[in-house]
């Protein structure tokens, strides 16, 4: 159905001059001159082919027609009025829905999320946990976080932080029946792997970092796989044997003494945490909340000193 509407402008002045019943008034509310008021009636009047004003010496009075005419037209405008507003608070509230890598979710973001909505009430943030790359054309999500390159075409895409690498342990197995005190000694423990680390043979294996020790007297490829990282450091906290820490997912674990690191050499992780997400949606309020929300929490991250060599 194709609706035959006069001018939204003309609409909105014979609304402001019948509410008030002056065109001045209306002149000042709409930030236009009296005339411009005065000519959109007319134009009003002439597109409906009927009077909605008589005017009167100083004042003015609205026809049959006009009061008829007034009241569903305020009505529709404050309905518009309405709806528009609730379309521009929408970006303030309601849901925030982010994908995650399962381990840096469990690790890092989920235990510091109640600060997020203690500052941000009428934010609900929804969190997915997958290894998936999100297709933002196909997925409901706002904002993915992702360890990789920052190499994401067509997405906003903002650095979070980088990661250090180096070897973490229980503390009963540091002075245990054979200690930790050198690389070499790994030779005498269990060594835990990250499945996915292990298939891709990125930096973040057991070959790598045994390569920037020096150590050749260790089998890398020994000891059970998991096929999430927070497994691997959960078997390691629990005394299975000796894991390759990330510091952006052991750093509690460190600060609190659940785990620690028995040597050196800290290496660089192969990858970065990013903020991903749509070009079009990113001045969102929700989403750049979360994002300096998240930038905080980073600037704030720490773990203990370590004083080890660092091979870079």
């Amino acid at each position: 159905m194709v609706r035959k509407l006069p001018p939204l402008n003309a609409l909105r002045a014979f609304e402001a001059a019948a509410r008030h019943l002056s065109f001045t008034k209306a002149a000042e509310e709409l930030f236009v001159t009296q005339a411009a008021v005065s000519h959109q009636i007319k134009t009003l009047e002439a597109h409906l082919g009927i009077q909605l004003f008589r005017r009167l010496n100083r004042r003015l009075q609205l026809t049959d027609a006009g009061q008829d005419y007034f009241p569903v037209l305020r009505d529709a405008l404050d309905m518009m009025n309405g709806a528009t507003l609730r379309l521009r608070g929408h970006d303030k509230t309601g849901n925030l829905k982010i994908s995650a890598l399962p381990s840096f979710a469990a690790k890092w973001l989920l235990p510091r999320l109640p600060r997020f909505s203690e500052h941000n009430p009428s934010i609900d943030v929804l969190v997915s946990a997958n290894d998936q790359i999100v297709d933002f054309d196909q997925d409901d999500f706002d904002l993915a976080i992702r360890y990789g390159s920052g190499n994401y075409p067509g997405l906003r895409v903002d650095r979070m932080m980088g990661d250090r690498i180096f070897p973490v342990c229980s503390p009963r197995l540091v002075e245990g029946e054979k200690p930790l005190q050198q690389p070499n000694d790994l030779r005498h423990h269990i060594l835990l792997h990250d499945d996915m680390a292990r298939t891709d043979a990125s930096a973040n294996d057991w070959h790598g970092w045994l390569r920037a020790a020096g150590t050749t007297s260790v089998d890398p490829d020994r000891g059970p796989a998991y096929s999430h990282s927070s497994m691997v450091i959960q078997a390691a906290i629990e005394g299975h044997g000796i894991a390759l820490g990330r510091t952006s997912l052991i750093g509690d674990d460190l600060a609190a003494g659940r785990l620690v690191c028995p040597f050196g050499p800290v290496i660089p992780g192969p990858f970065t945490y990013y903020l991903v997400g749509p070009e079009e949606t990113a001045d969102q309020h929700k989403i750049k909340a979360f994002k300096t929300w998240i930038q905080e929490e980073v600037a704030a991250f720490s773990y203990p000193e370590l004083s080890l060599p660092t091979v870079e």
